[in-house]
């Protein structure tokens, strides 16, 4: 008989969040963040804090068991990001170029061939990746870096041509040891443009770069900083096998050039393959960052006291529908990320050749969307923590900036959204039309067809207008739909958001963990709706009462929420230690703007001196009060916040924890 207890409500909204395999795919990251290598720092410059992040990049390298296998696994990449995001940004970024975009691109080109990665894989040597140039972004298909082949020493010679060409942004200064890069470049064969491939070339030794290599360090950036550099080449030659060859092509004995991909274009997208797990990573770094940052703010709102309805009466802010409004709302955004964001992952990793283009976009998409809304989500929660959410050591700043980052990295969400909105619109969709009719505001499946009416109504639109323009102008044409073609991505983002609530929902099992999500689902399809209720309206999708009553109906469903959201911050399954890093997570914080040499302590002082100390100074009268008055004074309650105040201080001194990362985290694990 198995006398194993059931999952508890924590442990299955847990699951929904992280997946079924929550603690093979999580735990190692979530271990080591709490580890005390990784714990916050106090202060120190950028140029430190920047050497902190290679340096645990070194510890987090010692601790697995192969870099090339975590470079391999989409998820553990995910899980990586997730994690280590809302803890160190700057570290994720070097890390996810490592281990994603340089080990990832290595590994992926030419698995027969024999590479020597023992240097990248015991970190000897950083690995980092060069495509974009300054006047080269989203176009990069275009980047002008020559690779030129030479004959006579059979290798290639790697050339800026112009300022413009500079590579733009590669961690490529010597900061954190010698780097190696994996450099995007035109390949030039006998005079032939062939397209744009990946070579592998030495950048730096730990002191300065390499002859042929010039890096120029960028103006500080927002956010943790990182070594971005402007980095160009000046006749710099690498050996043939630098070229990173696969179909798309190679150059063979004799010195010429074969492909199997026809389309340079085509070429340069299977190059590189590994912008789509980088912005996977993207999107579980958003994921990661807006569930700490709720989970702060929502602490915080709990034990941020002020004065009631009576004076003498204090309540939590959170008591005030405006300021828990707003964190219910996140509360069902942020599951609405996750979800999405494992939906996406689940579907690329699992789609048929056949299915590939479709799975990519939803990934495309996904992140857009993702990290467009953790900005929000950010914003919202460091509004409701006030002025302690500008401090610094309460972390909202440095995840806020982090997620611009996210935001603009591997691939910016605007152009992303627009390549799959071109997509969506001219291409033929086999998908059934929107739920004709009307139907009860209470039934989850009739607002999930809402979910694709109003996607549905945005990309007619869109064909509408572009059918409107004048012929012959391709581009005055998709300027006169893009607009609309762009709602409809947005439209397309949360009806697959929407879906995954409603199979998350469904697996679960009845009891209270499926009505909290399915609580969440509502909050979250309500709002949808009602900020198009106007076209819905007009499309006949709702009637004029329904839309009158849907604000009933939001605030309805935030109350519902909002009781329950304390509690579903713990799914988030964030270490005590952890957010015990960010001092308003506790009911304690006030604690770390005390002042030793206060005032407040001079009673103390003299006490400890061998003076009677006074305990409170009346009023009126006598300057000393029987202990008897002094209690009367304070109240029962004062007394009460008074033992607890000094029991917490204590039972938080002898359990705080001096782990080092070999006892925490087992080495090779």
């Amino acid at each position: 008989m198995n006398d194993a207890a059931p999952p508890s409500t924590n442990d299955l909204l847990t699951a929904v969040l992280f997946g079924p395999n929550f603690r093979r795919e999580h735990g190692f990251w979530r271990r080591l963040l709490t580890t005390e290598p990784f714990r916050r720092p106090d202060g120190g410059t950028p140029d430190e804090r920047l050497a902190l992040s290679y340096h645990r990049l070194r510890i987090l390298n010692n601790a697995l068991d192969s870099g090339a296998r975590l470079a391999a696994d989409p998820r553990a990449l995910a899980a990586l990001h997730e994690w280590l995001g809302p803890v160190d940004p700057a570290l994720t970024t070097v890390a996810g170029i490592h281990y994603n975009l340089f080990l990832g691109s290595l590994l992926d080109h030419d698995a027969g061939a024999l590479r020597d990665l023992s240097d990248f894989l015991a970190l000897r040597r950083v690995g980092t990746f060069l495509c974009t140039e300054v006047a080269h972004g989203n176009d990069a298909a275009a980047i002008e870096t020559t690779a030129t082949y030479d004959r006579e020493r059979d290798g290639f010679v790697l050339h800026t041509p112009h300022a413009g060409a500079q590579k733009f942004m590669p961690n490529t200064s010597p900061a954190g040891g010698p780097k190696s890069g994996v450099v995007a470049a035109r390949l030039l064969v006998d005079g032939a443009d062939h397209g744009v491939f990946l070579f592998l070339v030495p950048l730096t030794d730990a002191h300065r770069a390499l002859p042929g290599v010039r890096v120029r360090r960028l103006p500080a950036r927002m956010g943790s900083p990182v070594d971005h550099c402007l980095t160009s080449f000046d006749r710099r030659f690498v050996p043939r096998d630098a070229l990173l060859a696969g179909q798309q092509g190679r150059i063979g004995d004799d010195g010429r050039f074969r492909s199997e991909v026809p389309n340079r274009r085509r070429r340069f997208l299977v190059s590189i393959g590994r912008v789509t797990p980088g912005k996977l990573s993207m999107s579980a770094c958003a994921v990661g960052s807006a569930r700490v940052t709720l989970a702060i703010a929502v602490r915080y709102a709990g034990h941020r006291m002020i004065s009631g309805s009576r004076a003498a009466r204090r309540i939590p802010v959170y008591a005030h529908r405006t300021h828990h409004g707003p964190l219910a709302g996140a509360m069902a955004t942020v599951y609405a990320m996750s979800l999405l964001h494992r939906r996406a992952l689940d579907r690329w990793e699992s789609a048929p050749e056949s299915d590939r283009v479709e799975a990519e976009r939803l990934v495309a998409v996904a992140k857009g969307w993702i990290t467009w809304q953790a900005r929000a989500v950010i914003v919202e929660c460091r509004e409701r923590c006030g002025a302690q959410g500008l401090l610094e050591n309460n972390g909202m700043t440095e995840l806020f900036t982090g997620i611009e980052g996210a935001i603009t990295a591997e691939g910016d969400n605007l152009a992303v959204h627009a390549k799959a909105a071109a997509e969506m619109l001219f291409s033929a969709t086999a998908r059934e039309p929107a739920l004709e009719g009307l139907g009860d505001m209470g039934d989850p499946a009739f607002l999930g067809g809402l979910f694709a009416a109003v996607e549905d109504l945005w990309f007619a639109r869109a064909r509408e207008r572009m059918a409107a323009a004048p012929p012959g102008d391709p581009l005055g044409r998709w300027n006169a739909a893009s607009s609309a073609a762009l709602r409809g991505v947005e439209a397309h983002a949360y009806r697959q958001a929407d879906e995954a609530y409603a199979e998350a929902v469904a697996a679960l099992p009845d009891g209270a963990a499926r009505e909290r999500l399915a609580e969440l689902r509502r909050l979250f399809a309500l709002r949808w709706i009602a900020r198009n209720s106007g076209d819905l309206l007009a499309s006949g999708r709702l009637t004029a009462d329904q839309v009158t009553f849907l604000p009933d109906a939001v605030e309805d469903a935030v109350a519902v929420v909002a009781e329950h959201t304390p509690a579903l911050v713990e799914s988030f399954a964030l270490p005590e230690r952890l957010m015990s890093d960010w001092p308003i997570a506790g009911p304690g914080y006030a604690d770390v703007y005390d002042d030793p040499e206060g005032p407040w302590h001079r009673g103390r002082r003299a006490g400890i001196r061998g003076r009677a100390a006074e305990f409170r100074r009346p009023v009126c009268g006598s300057r000393r009060r029987p202990l008897r008055e002094k209690v009367a004074a304070l109240g029962t309650r004062g007394v009460l916040l008074a033992y607890w105040g000094t029991t917490s201080v204590l039972s938080r001194w002898f359990e705080k924890p001096q782990v080092s990362v070999d006892e925490s985290v087992h080495p090779k694990a």
